[in-house]
C-alpha cells in the first residue's frame, strides 16, 4: 500500500466504504460504475466507463487487496472502493519464461490449476486465486501436455467459497446491510 494511502488513513480512519462503483473484467480491465450504469444492473451486464488513465490503474493495482471477508477493494486515500468482480480477484497472464503474472503486475507462484465446466481454466496461486486470460489459452494447453499443470475439475458457481472470494461485494453489503 502507498505511503499516502496510509497516511490518509491515518488522518481519516472511519470514511465509508464505497461499493459498486469499480469493477474488473475477466480481461484484467477496470471500469468506473456511476449511478446511472449501477441502476442498468450487476457488472457483468452493465460495465461502465473503462479506464485508460495509465497512472491511475497503476495506483489501483498498488493498493488493491481482499478484506477479512473476501472482498476485494482498492484503498483510494482514506476510503476503501470495493470492486465488483466479473470472474476472479486476478486475471493471470502467462510469460515467455513459463512464470505467471497477474493484471496488477505482481509475479506469482502456482499451486494449483483448476477448470470449470465452461472450460474456463484457472490457477491457486501464492497471491490469490484468478482466471487466465483468454489471450493465454494455448500456452496453458502446452503447460498442461508438458506435466506443468494438471487442472482439477471444479463448477464455476463453487469457486467463490472454495477459495474465499466474494464477486459482489455490493450484494453481500445489500444483504447484510450498512455497515
Amino acid at each position: 500500500m502507498d505511503d499516502i494511502v496510509k497516511q490518509a488513513l491515518a488522518k481519516w480512519p472511519n470514511v465509508p466504504a464505497c461499493y459498486g462503483w469499480l469493477g474488473l473484467d475477466v480481461r484484467g480491465r477496470w471500469y468506473l460504475r456511476d449511478d446511472a450504469t449501477q441502476a442498468l444492473g450487476p457488472f457483468a451486464h452493465s460495465r461502465g466507463t473503462l479506464l485508460a488513465h495509465e497512472k491511475l490503474i497503476a495506483f489501483i493495482h498498488r493498493n488493491y487487496e481482499p478484506d477479512a471477508q473476501g472482498c476485494w477493494f482498492f484503498q483510494n486515500g482514506p476510503q476503501r472502493v470495493y470492486v465488483e468482480l466479473e470472474a476472479t480477484p486476478h486475471i493471470w497472464r502467462l510469460q515467455p519464461d513459463g512464470g505467471v503474472q497477474s493484471h496488477t503486475g505482481q509475479p506469482a507462484q502456482v499451486r494449483s490449476a483448476w477448470l470449470d465446466e465452461a472450460g474456463h481454466f484457472y490457477l491457486d496461486t501464492d497471491i490469490g486465486f484468478g482466471l487466465v486470460h483468454s489471450a493465454d489459452m494455448a500456452a496453458v494447453a502446452d503447460a498442461v501436455e508438458q506435466g506443468r499443470w494438471t487442472p482439477q475439475e471444479m463448477a464455476g458457481s463453487d469457486l467463490p467459497a472454495r477459495f474465499g472470494f466474494v464477486r459482489s461485494p455490493q450484494a453481500l453489503q445489500a444483504v447484510r446491510g450498512p455497515a
